[in-house]
């Protein structure tokens, strides 16, 4: 089995590089350095504005949390655990809050998240008393709960920047 996984991700790899080698390719323009240095873009406000947008959509679904808290909680975590990506985040969040009665808490998944070596969700679920097959149902529970969230956030988003872009006109 081991050698047929093998040859077959051999063969991707040949279809990959040939299939790259056969783009054209294109000529790039001199680059020609500015005679005084530019000034960066603003970007930090941006990207909070961006990671509160994150934050809003699934701050409805968790009682008691507004997307400055679990922005301020994810920085807390981030700072245990630098590896620990903003979807793993979400996700221990709502599985916390999914499985609160098993005695799984959010916290007992980021500690999962931050042991040596580092566990998946699927694993430290695991660790902590479910079946494999509860594991994958409240993992994939999560996962729709938070892409419906984010897409609610985003429509409503939407919506209120139409009603602003309407008001502005005379």
């Amino acid at each position: 089995m081991s050698k047929a996984m093998h040859i077959a991700s051999l063969l991707a790899f040949g279809l990959v590089v040939s299939a790259a080698a056969q783009h054209p390719v294109r000529a790039q323009a001199p680059r020609v350095k500015p005679s005084a240095p530019a000034a960066k873009p603003e970007t930090r406000g941006t990207e909070s504005a961006e990671q509160t947008k994150s934050f809003t959509g699934i701050s409805k679904k968790l009682p008691n949390m507004t997307p400055q808290a679990l922005e301020t909680a994810y920085q807390t975590a981030l700072a245990a655990n630098p590896k620990l990506t903003r979807g793993q985040f979400i996700a221990a969040n709502v599985l916390g809050q999914n499985l609160s009665a098993k005695g799984v808490t959010t916290q007992a998944i980021l500690d999962g998240l931050a042991a040596k070596p580092p566990k998946s969700i699927g694993q430290t679920l695991h660790s902590l008393g479910l079946s494999d097959k509860e594991a994958d149902e409240a993992e994939r529970a999560a996962a729709k709960e938070a892409k419906e969230a984010e897409q609610a956030a985003d429509k409503a988003a939407k919506a209120a920047e139409k009603k602003q872009d309407q008001q502005a006109k005379p």
